[in-house]
C-alpha cells in the first residue's frame, strides 16, 4: 500500500500530469467508452515511461501501485477504490478530505485515505450521481444513490455540509447469507433458525426490527429462503439489496424525482401497484412512511406471509413507529383502534441489535400474542440475556425460550411443527408436500438436520 507522504504524492502528481500531458481527458473520456483496454495500456505505458525517466530505483510492486492508483481515479472511485475493493471493509465515511472512516467487523476504524482537497471529494460524487442522471449542486445539496454493485451511497455537500462534502457508502455483499451462516456467528441458535424458518413457511407476517446496521437487511434476505419457489414474490425497496433465489421474483425499485422535480415514484405507489399484480408474498426493504397503512391494509386482506423491516429498538417501538407512520396519511382514527389492526395483520416481530463489540444478533422473537385493555400485548418467545464479556472483550450471553400462544400455534399447526420435535415434524410436512426446484429445500434440509434441542450459551 503506498504511503501518501507529501514526497509520494508530488511523485505521484508528477505521473498524473505526464498522462494527462499525452492524452487529453476528452480523449481518455471517448476511449474509455469505445476501447477501454486499450487506453488503459497507453496509460500504463506512460507511467512507466515517466518513472524511468525520473531514473528514481522503485520496486515493481510499487510501481505497480501508482498505476493501479491512477487507473482508479480514472475508471473508478479514485482513492476510495481499493476500501470498495476490500471485502472486510462494510462501510465508508467520508466526513473531510483528512477525515476518512471505514467500519470493519462491526467497528469504526480511521483509514489512512486522504484527499488533496474538497473538490476530489466532489469529483466522486459527481462521479456517481451523473450516470444516473441525478444532480447535486447548491440548489439541491443531497443525494441518494447507489453504485453499479448495489451498494447504498448518501451524499452531502456545503452549505448544508458546513464543512465539507460528505460521502457515506454502504457496501454491498455479493455473498448471500443462510442460516447456517447467522448460526456460525452467533446471531441465532439451531432451535432459533428451525423456529423463523417454520413461521416464514406458514405464512406468518413478520416484521424485522433493530437500529442501523443491526443486519435488518441481511436477515430479511435470509429469511427469504424459506419461502417456497412456486410462489409469485414481489419485492418492493428503496434501493435493490434483496437478493432472492427463488425463480419467480418481481423487484420493483422506487424512483426521486428528476432534476425538473417530476417523476417521482414512491415505496407507498409500488406497495400500492403489487396488489394488483397477484402477490403471493409482498417484501417491503423498510417502512419508513406513509406506505405503512397500505402494507398493513395487505396483511389484512389476504396477502398473508409479507414481510419488511423498520427501524425501532424495541418490539414495543415497532407498534408506535408503525401507529405514527400511519397517522402520516392523514388518517382519522382512535389509537386503540389503529393498534387492532396493526395486531390484526403482524403475527411476529424480531427484534436485531448491534452491540459495542462489533457483534449482530437477534435479540428478541416476540408474538403480538393478544389484543388486551386497547393494548398490543407481546409475548418475548426467544430472548437474548446478556452474561458477560470473554477474555477478548467479546459479549457472552444466552437465549430464553418462552412457549408461544395459540396465536402463532395455529399458524405452525398447519406446518405441524413441534418444537420439541423440530425435525420430525417439518420434515414429515415437507416431505409430505415437498416444493419442487425450491433453492432453500435443500439447504433447509441441511440446516434442520443439525438442529439441537438445548439453549446453549452463545
Amino acid at each position: 500500500m503506498i504511503k501518501h507522504s507529501s514526497d509520494t504524492e508530488e511523485f505521484y502528481k508528477k505521473i498524473r500530469n505526464s498522462v494527462f500531458e499525452e492524452i487529453t481527458p476528452a480523449e481518455i473520456l471517448r476511449e474509455k467508452q469505445e476501447n477501454p483496454e486499450q487506453v488503459k495500456a497507453k496509460i500504463r505505458n506512460i507511467c512507466l515511461q515517466t518513472i524511468q525517466i525520473s531514473k528514481r530505483v522503485l520496486p515493481i510492486e510499487y510501481q505497480e501501485q501508482i498505476i493501479h492508483r491512477l487507473l482508479n481515479e480514472i475508471f473508478g472511485f479514485g482513492m476510495i477504490q481499493p476500501l470498495l475493493e476490500d471485502p472486510s471493509v462494510s462501510e465508508i465515511m467520508i466526513n473531510a478530505p483528512d477525515e476518512v472512516y471505514i467500519e470493519r467487523d462491526g467497528k469504526l476504524l480511521k483509514s489512512d485515505v486522504q484527499f488533496e482537497s474538497p473538490g476530489q471529494i466532489m469529483q466522486i460524487i459527481d462521479r456517481i450521481v451523473s450516470p444516473l442522471g441525478r444532480r447535486i449542486d447548491e440548489s439541491s445539496p443531497l443525494v441518494d444513490a447507489r453504485l453499479p454493485d448495489g451498494s447504498r451511497v448518501n451524499a452531502i455537500i456545503p452549505p448544508i455540509a458546513v464543512k465539507s462534502p460528505t460521502l457515506t457508502i454502504r457496501k454491498f455483499k455479493d455473498t448471500i447469507l443462510d442460516y447456517d451462516s447467522l448460526i456460525t456467528f452467533g446471531s441465532m441458535t439451531r432451535e432459533m433458525a428451525d423456529f423463523i424458518h417454520a413461521i416464514v413457511r406458514s405464512r406468518a407476517n413478520i416484521i424485522i426490527s433493530g437500529g442501523t446496521g443491526s443486519g435488518k437487511t441481511t436477515l430479511l434476505n435470509v429469511c427469504s429462503t424459506s419461502i417456497p419457489a412456486a410462489e409469485r414474490i414481489i419485492t418492493v425497496e428503496d434501493s435493490v439489496e434483496l437478493k432472492l433465489k427463488q425463480p419467480h421474483v418481481i423487484s420493483l425499485e422506487a424512483r426521486p424525482p428528476n432534476i425538473e422535480g417530476q417523476g417521482q415514484v414512491t415505496i407507498r405507489d409500488l406497495v400500492i401497484n403489487c396488489l394488483r399484480m397477484r402477490p403471493d408474498r409482498i417484501l417491503v426493504g423498510e417502512v419508513r412512511g406513509k406506505e405503512a397503512f397500505d402494507m398493513l391494509q395487505a396483511m389484512n386482506t389476504g396477502h398473508d406471509g409479507s414481510l419488511t423491516t423498520v427501524h425501532a429498538n424495541t418490539p414495543k417501538d415497532v407498534i408506535s413507529r408503525l401507529t405514527s407512520m400511519v397517522y402520516m396519511t392523514g388518517l382519522e382514527m382512535p389509537v386503540h383502534i389503529l393498534q387492532e389492526m396493526i395486531y390484526s395483520a403482524i403475527e411476529c416481530v424480531i427484534q436485531t441489535a448491534r452491540f459495542s463489540d462489533g457483534s449482530r444478533r437477534i435479540t428478541t422473537i416476540s408474538e403480538l400474542a393478544e389484543f388486551q385493555d386497547k393494548q398490543v400485548v407481546l409475548n418475548p418467545i426467544y430472548q437474548f440475556v446478556i452474561d458477560g464479556r470473554d477474555e477478548n472483550g467479546k459479549i457472552q450471553g444466552h437465549y430464553e425460550y418462552k412457549q408461544y400462544t395459540n396465536r402463532i400455534k395455529s399458524k405452525l399447526e398447519a406446518l405441524r411443527y413441534d418444537k420439541e420435535k423440530p425435525l420430525d415434524s417439518l420434515e414429515s410436512k415437507m416431505n409430505s408436500n415437498p416444493v419442487t426446484n425450491d433453492p432453500s429445500y435443500e439447504k433447509m434440509q441441511k440446516v434442520l438436520q443439525k438442529l439441537g434441542h438445548t439453549h446453549e450459551k452463545k
